[in-house]
């Protein structure tokens, strides 16, 4: 079995992204690893060149910056370094997320494991979203829980945007091979989690990330400063951060989320507070799932 890591990274110096311990935290279980770098001058290039990790495979690109719809511009990198990728499995690890040590060996495991069961496409992870500093996480069913990070190399497939994948349907509608429709994948879930540490950055790095990143998605959904959110939203992280992050927690995390409290909630957290109390009277999951999943790793 081999596996193939890749990414997606530009200006991640600038933008606070830990994207050098997301690679090196996902490298134990990849037998290579591929970075479409945009165009950047802010030292990321330089930084992952001084790596000096043999698996590691940097592809220079070009960002369209006329593409402001959806975030579109993030699916086309992420299919470059995809298409780029010779393993049986593609494991898409973004710049913000990293694996913890305790989890490696199971997770190569779990990947020879489904290689056999051909029915499976894709590997779903569980979603542990800091959210103001590395104490609180996001627990509202507006975050995906589970989303599906590893996908099978040989099987037609695209990334609308970053977030997911869409597999073209394979079958014949009136006699023709029917090309144009796509459905979710079908994933296994691991039972095992990524850390997403994008929302525990220093608040330093918020307004620039809103400013980058608004851009591609033609509104205003990324917000610029911690707080101005519903406080029943955010629970207390009980578990332990990976070992390879600790370090730039001590240097780049943001040291302690306060809340606005001037802050009014709206309509849609109203919402979601009604879910949360559906998902814990009746066992119940609300979050958005891009994958339908037909199996399990216990």
């Amino acid at each position: 079995m081999k596996v193939s890591g890749f990414t997606l990274i530009r200006e991640g110096v600038r933008l606070g992204y830990p994207f050098e311990e997301s690679i090196r935290s996902a490298l134990p279980v990849c037998d290579e690893f591929i970075v479409a770098v945009g165009e950047c001058q802010d030292g990321t290039l330089e930084k992952l060149q001084a790596m000096n990790e043999p698996k590691l495979r940097l592809i220079r690109t070009t960002w369209n910056e006329r593409c402001h719809s959806h975030g579109f511009v993030y699916g086309q990198q992420k299919m470059i370094a995809q298409y780029n990728c010779s393993g049986d499995w593609a494991f898409y690890l973004e710049g913000d997320e990293i694996l913890h040590e305790q989890d490696l060996e199971r997770l190569r495991r779990t990947m020879a494991y489904f290689l056999k069961r051909r029915e499976v496409e894709v590997l779903a992870f569980d979603y542990v979203h800091f959210y103001g500093d590395p104490q609180h996480i996001d627990i509202s069913s507006r975050v995906y829980r589970k989303a599906a990070r590893v996908i099978r190399n040989d099987i037609r497939s695209i990334a609308p945007d970053g977030l997911y994948w869409a597999v073209f349907r394979d079958k014949n509608i009136f006699g023709r091979r029917n090309k144009r429709r796509t459905r979710y994948p079908r994933a296994a879930a691991l039972n095992i989690p990524i850390y997403h540490y994008g929302n525990a950055r220093a608040e330093r790095y918020l307004a620039a990330k809103a400013e980058t990143v608004n851009q591609y998605w033609g509104k205003d959904i990324w917000p610029s400063a911690y707080g101005r959110i519903d406080p029943r939203r955010i629970g207390i992280f009980e578990g332990t951060h990976p070992e390879i992050i600790r370090p730039w927690l001590a240097d780049h995390a943001n040291p302690r989320l306060e809340f606005d409290g001037d802050y009014k909630i709206t309509g849609r957290e109203r919402k979601h507070r009604l879910l949360r109390r559906l998902e814990k009277a009746f066992g119940w999951d609300f979050s958005k799932r891009h994958f339908k999943i037909i199996a399990s790793f216990e």
